[in-house]
């Protein structure tokens, strides 16, 4: 075994104990209900966007039979901001679960965890090693990209094989001890060291045996992921207002993007949207006010969204009949599950009144 194999654990260690995160809301109690859910949270988010919602999370729902007890909306609601809300509808999913299955706690078992709805190998890892001491290795972005430098792997990390050689790396450096401290140092070592971009390799404990640094390729490793221009879509939305100034909200489908949570109706095209509107509202559609169009990105394609506002609407008696739309206040929103770019349109219609 070479000597970076030996030492990367006490390296690792010996920098966490200088510069590691110790404070973390999370590790203070340290129970797998608050492991988990952070894991959860921290997936392609970065930990200060995590915080405080981690914190209002488990003030509202504060183990994990609350979870499973609480309606869908309110954990959506929990999470509203955070983005790839497949994470909260599976974290719901899973504490029902477990409730089921495994009486009200998280099992401790690599398989039986990974069966768990949104919970993966890494995922499981990170729990079991932080909530339980246990010895199990994690592949999250952070570190994939750590062993590929390190260990000069070249290959998309994604792809199954290259994916393997880096599990196998895992499982061989993982310490006799503190598993609990060695996950949490890779995760910071990735994050706040050896990073994506303009990583310190200046001052990294590790530079003597690292393979891209000495070959001058840290900028190539890990390989990039073989990629095509995103494609784009486009969404025109309706903040329609009724006399209240109360915002019309419709529910988006049970699958796909923003599943189950609340939005503004949404089509594809500004005819689909007039007739939309007028079979569910009274009003003059011709008098809606055009504003800024706004662009979020997802992992498979970009959507342009236009707003169009229009106030002063009398609502259908369809309204109040439909379980997939209702009127909220403006003060009620904020207690509302809605996506990102939808909460910002809403903000931006309430500043220009």
């Amino acid at each position: 075994m070479a000597a970076i194999e030996t030492e990367f654990a006490a390296r690792l260690l010996a920098w966490f104990d200088r510069h590691g995160r110790h404070d973390l809301p999370w590790q203070h109690p340290r129970t797998p209900y608050r492991v988990w859910l952070s894991e959860i949270m921290l997936q392609q988010t970065q930990v200060s966007v995590v915080i405080p919602y981690f914190q209002r999370f488990v003030d509202a729902l504060p183990d994990l039979p609350s979870l499973a007890r609480a309606p869908q909306d309110d954990v959506l609601a929990l999470w509203s901001g955070l983005g790839y809300y497949a994470r909260a509808r599976n974290l719901h999913a899973a504490a029902k679960r477990c409730v089921e299955l495994h009486n009200g706690n998280l099992p401790r078992d690599l398989d039986a965890l990974i069966a768990l709805p949104g919970i993966g190998r890494s995922t499981a890892g990170a729990i079991l090693s932080q909530a339980w001491d246990d010895a199990a290795p994690i592949l999250d972005g952070n570190v994939k990209r750590v062993l590929s430098r390190l260990f000069g792997v070249d290959g998309w990390p994604g792809l199954p094989k290259v994916e393997k050689q880096l599990w196998t790396i895992a499982g061989n450096l993982l310490p006799d001890t503190r598993l609990a401290d060695y996950t949490q140092a890779q995760m910071d070592f990735g994050a706040t060291l050896c990073t994506r971009s303009d990583p310190a390799c200046a001052i990294c404990p590790l530079q003597q045996g690292c393979i891209a640094l000495r070959e001058g390729r840290v900028g190539e490793l890990p390989s990039p992921r073989p990629g095509k221009p995103l494609p784009e879509r486009v969404a025109h939305m309706l903040i329609i207002e009724d006399g209240e100034q109360r915002v019309l909200l419709q529910r988006r489908p049970m699958t796909g993007v923003w599943a189950a949570l609340w939005s503004l109706p949404e089509h594809v095209g500004i005819e689909d949207a007039r007739g939309w509107f007028d079979a569910h509202a009274r009003g003059d559609f011709d008098a809606a006010q055009a504003g800024d169009t706004i662009a979020h990105g997802f992992s498979h394609y970009r959507l342009r969204i236009h707003p169009h506002r229009i106030a002063g609407v009398r609502p259908r008696h369809a309204v109040g009949d439909n379980d997939d739309l209702r009127w909220a206040t403006r003060a009620e929103l904020a207690g509302i599950g809605l996506p990102a770019p939808v909460r910002r349109l809403l903000q931006a219609s309430n500043e220009k009144e």
